[in-house]
């Protein structure tokens, strides 16, 4: 396939806060088909959707910046596979003490950053101090259980004030990102990590460009280069791939299998994901503050037929999806039941309102026509109001000005979000906090999982949100292609093993 030279269509800000081995660095892609003999000067054309707002990894919220920067360019002491295992990264080994307090790190010899620089223990001390005393970093508050970071010799050794379950997982995200003490890259537009790839260029708009880290410590990546061409719309992205300027189309639409598939240079690929569609019902005001309303909302909504009209995923009633711990099976919580939404409405005093949803450009119509029609059939009006993102985060996220709002919620494992009252989701249960805190704290590995799946239950029950779909992860890979990951992919995008025939 031929590099891409012109998409006639514009980039979008990055998802902000929302949109997935030893030997090699990191966390091992799920790869994709087999092709013929890797070439190792290869160019691969990634399509992504939403391009970040700057590249500031630790203050800039967005998976958009999480896909493409941490594994490739970023890492920590620890990483995490496609199917949630921890494995060991930028640490050689880690131990931890029976009291479940002490986390030992053995730091990896011989590490150095793109810029030539060596990894140092005291550079992970550095870097995880930093993250816990500001508060504006992201994952600041996942350390909140650190009491002390020190280096002995080539060991880091955490110690925390209380049990907490979620710490290692927490290091494979941004919380654990290992920087270079006293660098002075500006980060908003330059990176400057210990991955399989160095960031070389960013075409504001366009594209960005990772090249082959020559001085990685692991074993080398198996192309030259890799260039991220952002184009937020699919017909684009299909048309694109056709002509051979992509080489793998990423958050694709599985409805247009045959076409990309059409001429044999195209596979379509559907893996899982944590992707949750999630519909925020802003409950402080309105109509909203009744909780037969929202309720009625997700009785309205036929979930089965959102799936079907994007061709991937499944269903899905609460806020956990099935790759996450505490998944359970809530549909009981809000059955599609139009019949019962009406009942619900009138006893509220609610018939005939008129809501406004809130909505990301990007996502299209399929979504937002259907629950047009559902909440149609029931007496609600549904007004649509498509937003480019800044507008989103400005008013939605940041504000929480809105009423009902939709957004795909990538990242895995992120449930304490409907612990945080100040969260945009406006979600406030004293009962639901305590009993997440109580899972962060429980050694016990089938203790802590019920503890998750009853706050769950209850986030549910409350008719918090409404949870539309989980999504797949839907990935065009060319035939000349392997090495790509088909979990997750727009949360994490781990490139290392990625390959591109002669």
């Amino acid at each position: 396939m031929l590099r891409r030279t012109t998409v006639a269509a514009a980039a979008l800000l990055a998802a902000g806060a929302l949109l997935l081995s030893a030997c090699s660095g990191g966390a091992a892609p799920s790869p994709t088909a087999t092709a013929g003999t890797p070439d190792p000067d290869a160019t691969v054309a990634i399509r992504l959707v939403a391009e970040p707002g700057n590249l500031d990894i630790r203050e800039t919220a967005g998976a958009a910046l999480d896909q493409i920067l941490v594994d490739n360019v970023y890492q920590g002491l620890v990483s995490r596979t496609p199917d949630q295992k921890i494995v060991d990264t930028l640490a050689s080994s880690h131990t931890v003490s029976d009291d479940d307090l002490t986390y030992t790190f053995v730091v990896r010899e011989g590490v150095t950053f793109a810029d030539g620089q060596a990894l140092t223990p005291q550079d992970v001390v550095w870097s995880l101090q930093q993250v816990k005393d500001n508060a504006s970093y992201r994952d600041s508050a996942r350390l909140a259980n650190v009491a002390s970071i020190v280096a002995n010799g080539q060991e880091v050794v955490v110690t925390l004030s209380a049990p907490d379950r979620t710490f290692l997982w927490n290091l494979t995200g941004r919380a654990g990102l290992v920087l270079k003490e006293g660098d002075t890259i500006d980060r908003k537009t330059a990176a400057n990590g210990t991955g399989p790839f160095v960031l070389a260029d960013w075409k504001q708009g366009d594209s960005i460009t990772l090249q082959r880290n020559d001085v990685y410590w692991g074993e080398k990546a198996k192309v030259k280069e890799v260039v991220l061409d952002y184009v937020p719309d699919t017909q684009a992205a299909l048309s694109g791939a056709l002509a051979g300027e992509f080489d793998v189309v990423t958050g694709f639409d599985a409805t247009l299998k045959d076409q990309i598939e059409a001429n044999g240079d195209f596979a379509l690929v559907l893996g899982k994901s944590t992707d949750k569609g999630t519909l925020a019902m802003n409950s402080t005001k309105g109509p909203l503050a009744d909780k037969r309303v929202r309720q009625a909302i997700r009785q309205a909504i036929d979930k089965k037929s959102i799936v079907e009209a994007l061709g991937a995923g499944q269903t899905l009633y609460g806020p956990i999806p099935e790759l996450d711990p505490g998944y359970a099976d809530l549909e009981s919580t809000a059955p599609f039941d139009p019949d019962a939404a009406k009942k619900l409405l009138a006893d509220a005093g609610a018939e005939d309102i008129t809501l406004t949803l809130t909505i990301p450009s990007w996502y299209g119509t399929t979504v937002s026509q259907i629950l047009v029609s559902n909440l149609n059939d029931v007496g609600i009006t549904l007004k649509v109001n498509q937003v480019e993102f800044p507008t989103w985060v400005k008013d939605v996220y940041l504000n929480k000005d809105y009423e009902l709002s939709f957004v795909l919620h990538a990242e895995a494992r992120d449930f304490e979000n409907w612990a945080n009252p100040d969260y945009y989701f406006t979600y406030d249960d004293p009962k639901v906090q305590q009993l997440y805190a109580s899972y962060t704290a429980e050694t016990d590995d089938s203790a802590a999982i019920k503890l998750l799946e009853d706050a769950a239950k209850l986030v549910a029950e409350d008719q918090a949100a409404d949870w539309l779909y989980n999504g797949a992860s839907v990935v065009a890979v060319g035939t000349d292609v392997t090495g790509f990951p088909t979990v997750n992919t727009n949360e994490r995008m781990n490139l290392a093993d990625l390959a591109k025939s002669k």
